[in-house]
C-alpha cells in the first residue's frame, strides 16, 4: 500500500470479494536524512506510510511497515548510479519491482501464511499451459506490464491485480463512491520515487562521489568523430536528448551515443538515431521452450513507446531483435519487452 488511490481501491475491491487482508508499506528511501533534497516526495515517504496505515485502519485490517532502506540502496540506488556512470540509461522501476516490491513482500507474506500478493498495478495475469503470463491492463494508457517483466513464475502464480480490468476513471469513481473524495481527485506523480522533480543529475551529484569526479572535460563529437564542443560530464546526457545540451550548432542535434571510456557524447541528426536492430541481455522468458529463432513478437523499447513488430533470435542468454520498422533512440540500460497477443513472453536489458 502506498497511501495512494490505486492501492486503496485495490484493497476496497479485494475486501468486497471476501479476502482477508494484511497491508504492507515499504520505507525504501529517506531523502532528508541522506541530505539530498530539502523535501520528500513520492510513494515511499513517511507521509505516504502514515496515510497507508490510516487507510488500512479505516478498512479494518492490520498494516505492517517494512524499513528496507539499506537493501533499496544496495540494489536499486546502486544500479541507478552505476548505469549512468557506465553511460547507460537505467530503469529503476524494473529493478525495484523484482528485487524490492515483490522480493520483500513474498518473505513477509510467507511469514504470515498469506496465500496471495496484491498490488494496485494496472496489469493482468493469464494462465496458459501451466505457465503464468503478464497480460496488458484494460486501460492501455495506464498499462504497467512493461515494468514487471522480470517477475518470476513463483510470484506471478500468487499475484492478484484487482485493477487490471479497470480504467483509471473507473478507479477514481470507485474511490469517490467509497467516500474517498479527496483521494479520487488527487493528481498522479510521474517521478521516480527517490528523484523529486525528475532531476536525476542533482541526485547523482548528491549521492555519487564518482559522478562528481568525472568533471566536464569531455567532448561533444559528431558521428565522424569531429569535435563539436565541450560537454558537462557524460552522465548528464541520455540517448535521444535534444534539450539542455548547452551547445548551439545551427540545427537540432540529438544525443545518439555515450562513450564513457573516451568521455565523449556523440551528437547526430534525428534521422541518425533510427535503427532496426538491438541486442538484449539478462533475459527472462516465461517458457523458454516456446522461444525459437525467428519468433514474431511485438517489442517495446521504453514505457511510453508503442510496441513494434519484430523477430527475435536467441544467442545464449542474449537476444538479437530485428524490427520490421525502424525504431528511434534505442537506449542501453532500458528494457525491451516482448509481447505476443497482449501477453508478455519475456524481456531483457538493452545493450
Amino acid at each position: 500500500m502506498s497511501g495512494g488511490i490505486d492501492s486503496t481501491v485495490a484493497a476496497i475491491l479485494l475486501m468486497r470479494q471476501g479476502y482477508d487482508l494484511v497491508g504492507v508499506t515499504y520505507r525504501t528511501w529517506d531523502s532528508v536524512s541522506q541530505g539530498c533534497f530539502e523535501r520528500e516526495k513520492g510513494c515511499c515517504t513517511i507521509n505516504a506510510i502514515m496515510e497507508a496505515r490510516r487507510m488500512a485502519a479505516e478498512m479494518g485490517f492490520p498494516h505492517h511497515f517494512l524499513d528496507i532502506r539499506q537493501k533499496f540502496r544496495d540494489s536499486v540506488i546502486k544500479n541507478f548510479i552505476d548505469e549512468y556512470l557506465a553511460g547507460r540509461t537505467p530503469n529503476p522501476c524494473v529493478v525495484c519491482n523484482a528485487e524490492i516490491k515483490w522480493g520483500e513482500v513474498v518473505k513477509l507474506a510467507d511469514s504470515m501464511d498469506c496465500d496471495y500478493i496484491a498490488t494496485g498495478h494496472y496489469a493482468r495475469i493469464e494462465s496458459l499451459n501451466g505457465k503464468y503470463y503478464l497480460k496488458k491492463g484494460v486501460d492501455t494508457n495506464k498499462d504497467q506490464t512493461y515494468f514487471l517483466w522480470r517477475l518470476p513464475q513463483s510470484v506471478l502464480r500468487r499475484t492478484i491485480f484487482p485493477l487490471g480490468e479497470l480504467t483509471k476513471p473507473e478507479v477514481r469513481q470507485i474511490a469517490f463512491d467509497a467516500g474517498y473524495e479527496k483521494l479520487s481527485k488527487k493528481a498522479e506523480s510521474q517521478e521516480i520515487c527517490f528523484v523529486p522533480d525528475n532531476d536525476y543529475r542533482e541526485f547523482l551529484r548528491a549521492e555519487s562521489s564518482a559522478y562528481n569526479e568525472i568533471g566536464t572535460d569531455g567532448n561533444f563529437v559528431d558521428v565522424a568523430g569531429n569535435i563539436l564542443g565541450r560537454h558537462k560530464g557524460y552522465p548528464n546526457y541520455t540517448v535521444g536528448q535534444r534539450k539542455g545540451l548547452g551547445i548551439a550548432l545551427g540545427r537540432p542535434m540529438f544525443v545518439s551515443q555515450i562513450r564513457p571510456e573516451r568521455n565523449e557524447v556523440v551528437l547526430a541528426d534525428r534521422d541518425d538515431l533510427y535503427t532496426k536492430t538491438l541486442t538484449a541481455t539478462d533475459c527472462n522468458f516465461v517458457d523458454r521452450d516456446t522461444i525459437h529463432d525467428g519468433l514474431e513478437v511485438d517489442a517495446r523499447i521504453r514505457y511510453k513507446s508503442p510496441a513494434t513488430s519484430a523477430k527475435i533470435v536467441l544467442e545464449g542468454n542474449k537476444v538479437r531483435v530485428s524490427f520490421d520498422k525502424e525504431v528511434w533512440a534505442v537506449a542501453a540500460g532500458q528494457s525491451v519487452v516482448f509481447y505476443k497477443d497482449n501477453l508478455i513472453i519475456g524481456g531483457g536489458v538493452i545493450e
